[in-house]
């Protein structure tokens, strides 16, 4: 028997379309130079590494490896800032990367954080005898992330960049091998993160239900020309949203990790976390709510406002009763996203640049308050309990002028910073007519001074005497840069405030 095999017609090859009829997503490199670089940076010292069993000496240099890869970032922000000023605000990555004022602004102070979080490390990773390399490199890992966070104008970006800066911050929190609470505040950190991405994540797929779109500025057009028959799916995703973003902030009721981690984590990890993971964060929560979600201002305004009274008033009590001077910064820190909260609350262009202007006076008062900590702490990262501190102004002037400095700066004193700071969200919150919420922040503020004047008591007018584990431990000058360059720029902004009002009020959002 014979099989015939019909051959099938070939068709004919398909016409290539010409070139500019092919959709490429748009892509300006200039917007994203800066988390690029220290990606490349991270990258280079994890070369170097690999390398390392053969050629030791070569990890010393992660340090200024580091450094200048943040040095080259701010490099390219500046142009990247030039631009933006010359020929205005753009998009990148086909929308998913907003160019603006604001997020330029915002990865300033993630710079700053990261520079000054490298400079407060150097001491303690000598003395605790810890990967230097190792630690750099997750250090600008998670900065890039960072730097993500302040620009993304897409929810699948943002949770993205949140990943990013939280995984690096995971392993950094548990750095410390030779430290039993170093471990258990980075298994601690990793439950509750992946928690609250978990979260997020359920809130974005309710928002993307909701309006068919991750972009915030798509959210915002189909609100503005759709009207929702039942908008309860909307409503959900705001509430997760949230709730996944005030994780990061540290806000009440989702602050239970902040205390534990912030005492366990190695002291200069704590300081990174406590001002460059704050500043993501807020980052992102301002844009979602404002850009995305503007036009819902009203659904989501009182939820932010109980979030800000909650984590006014728990930051500032709670960090009374404390004992380890770690954990009472710890629901300072708390205290402080509260007057953040504020200003996120008012929902005007007063409120962003109030809340803008808090986070960069914040940022340098919080490094310099733990970069003291850092100097203070013992071998095995100890010593943190309040009776360790009787007698600070004796052992050591100079630290415990600069301490008491950082410390009158966060309970708002005139001529800081901090001062200067709070007036500002203040303010916001009275033209928006939050009277109730302005004079609650005020009443707290009073009482998170307590806080800081028994730590000043302690320093300077204890009769105790010193505790015999107590030593007067050399000041490394990487320390003591950050400690001067936290300090000028607190007393600078106190006494000239348009130094940073003015740049926080050109840094408006575009979309």
């Amino acid at each position: 028997m014979m099989f015939l095999l019909a051959q099938a017609p070939i068709s004919p090859p398909p016409t290539e379309l010409p070139p500019e009829s092919i959709a490429t997503p748009n892509v300006e490199f200039a917007g994203i130079a800066p988390e690029v670089m220290l990606g490349v940076a991270a990258l280079v010292i994890v070369a170097l590494l690999a390398l390392s069993q053969r050629w030791p000496r070569l990890s010393a240099a992660t340090f200024w490896i580091a450094l200048g890869g943040v040095g080259a970032a701010t490099v390219l922000l500046a142009g990247a800032w030039s631009d933006v000023t010359t020929f205005g605000a753009y998009e990148t990555l086909s929308g998913m990367v907003a160019v603006d004022g604001f997020a330029l602004f915002l990865k300033a102070l993630v710079l700053v954080a990261t520079a000054l979080g490298l400079l407060v490390a150097q001491g303690y990773l000598r003395r605790e005898d810890l990967d230097a390399g190792a630690y750099h490199a997750l250090l600008l890992l998670s900065a890039s992330g960072m730097l993500m966070m302040a620009s993304a104008n897409d929810l699948i970006v943002v949770f993205l960049a949140l990943e990013v800066l939280s995984i690096a911050l995971y392993v950094l929190a548990a750095f410390h091998r030779g430290k039993a609470e170093s471990e258990e505040a980075g298994i601690k950190y990793f439950v509750l993160g992946a928690f609250s991405s978990a979260v997020f994540l359920y809130g974005v797929a309710f928002v993307y239900g909701a309006t068919g779109t991750t972009a915030l500025t798509g959210i915002a057009q189909h609100l503005a020309t759709t009207t929702l028959i039942d908008n309860s799916g909307l409503l959900v995703g705001i509430s997760l949203l949230l709730v996944g973003l005030g994780f990061k902030v540290a806000a009440v009721p989702f602050h239970m990790w902040t205390p534990d981690v912030y005492e366990g984590a190695p002291t200069p990890v704590t300081a990174f976390m406590a001002a460059g993971a704050k500043v993501a964060g807020f980052a992102a929560l301002l844009r979602v709510l404002q850009s995305g979600l503007g036009l819902y201002r009203v659904d989501w305004e009182p939820l932010v406002f109980a979030l800000a009274a909650a984590t006014l008033v728990v930051g500032s009590v709670l960090a009374i009763v404390q004992t380890n001077v770690k954990r009472m910064l710890a629901y300072s820190s708390i205290s402080h996203a509260g007057f953040i909260l504020v200003g996120v609350q008012a929902g005007t262009d007063d409120g962003v640049a109030a809340s803008l202007a808090y986070l960069f006076a914040y940022t340098f008062i919080v490094l310099g308050t733990f970069a003291v900590v850092t100097v203070l702490a013992q071998r095995g990262d100890t010593g943190h309990e309040l009776s360790d501190y009787r007698g600070l102004a004796r052992r050591q002037p100079f630290v415990a002028a600069a301490f008491a400095f950082f410390l009158l700066a966060q309970a708002g004193i005139p001529l800081t910073s901090g001062f200067v700071a709070k007036l500002a969200v203040f303010r916001a919150g009275v033209n928006d007519e939050q009277y109730a919420l302005v004079i609650l922040a005020v009443l707290v503020a009073v009482v998170a001074a307590f806080v800081y004047l028994r730590l000043l008591v302690v320093t300077y007018l204890s009769d105790e005497d010193e505790p015999e584990a107590s030593t007067s431990a050399r000041v490394d000058l990487a320390s003591k840069t950050a400690l001067l360059t936290c300090a000028a720029f607190t007393l600078a902004v106190g006494v000239v405030p348009n130094l940073l009002l003015h740049y926080a009020d050109r840094a408006n959002l575009l979309f």
